[in-house]
């Protein structure tokens, strides 16, 4: 049985071209240093192939606290397998016609560390741009932007306070803000606004 080969109109399938045009965005990580990325990542946060191969991830992040904060809960929740995900609020780079500069945007992450004893040495991260099913339609602090989150996977206070390393008191008092920006009277409904925002 003989392979067809590909046509002059058909990219050949290999690794690399699925890559490419994966529909997800894909980055490939040392040390936190984005190594290599796809095309559907570079027209997410709206930047060019330069501006994100060996730069930080930081650069993706609304500010340096949410890096650093990410990294650590990444580093901390890994399964035994390496893999960690989660949603959270991200930023775009440029817009040239398209999303606004330093845009924040509700994105999908997971991956998977390579090593699990060394989380950021190296591993393979999928990006999902959440913006057209949910939007930010207030502003929100660092913080708010974290609380959010874990509240819309279905955490308590106390589960939020230790994924958080605060108590679960600060978590509550950062839920009845986003109640009240949210215009919210319970939980559920914040939860329903933050999805459907």
């Amino acid at each position: 049985m003989t392979t067809p080969r590909p046509s002059a109109q058909q990219p050949a399938l290999d690794y690399r071209t699925a890559f490419d045009l994966a529909p997800v965005g894909m980055v490939l990580s040392r040390q936190r240093l984005m190594v290599d990325c796809n095309q559907q990542v570079l027209t997410m946060f709206g930047a060019e192939r330069e501006q994100l191969v060996g730069r930080s991830f930081e650069l993706l992040y609304p500010t340096h606290d949410e890096f650093e904060r990410t990294g650590a809960r990444i580093a901390a929740s890994l399964d035994r397998q390496g893999w960690y995900a989660d949603e959270r609020v991200m930023k775009r780079l440029h817009s040239d016609g398209g999303p606004q500069r330093g845009e924040l945007f509700w994105c999908h992450v997971s991956g998977r560390a390579l090593d699990p004893a060394q989380p950021h040495a190296a591993g393979i991260w999928v990006f999902e741009d959440l913006s057209a099913r949910r939007r930010l339609g207030v502003d929100l602090t660092p913080r708010e932007r974290e609380i959010a989150a874990l509240l819309i996977e279905g955490l308590t206070s106390k589960l939020i306070g230790k994924r958080l390393e605060i108590s679960p008191r600060t978590v509550d008092v950062y839920r009845a803000r986003l109640m009240k920006k949210h215009r919210a009277a319970t939980t559920p409904e914040l939860v329903q606004k933050l999805l459907r925002a």
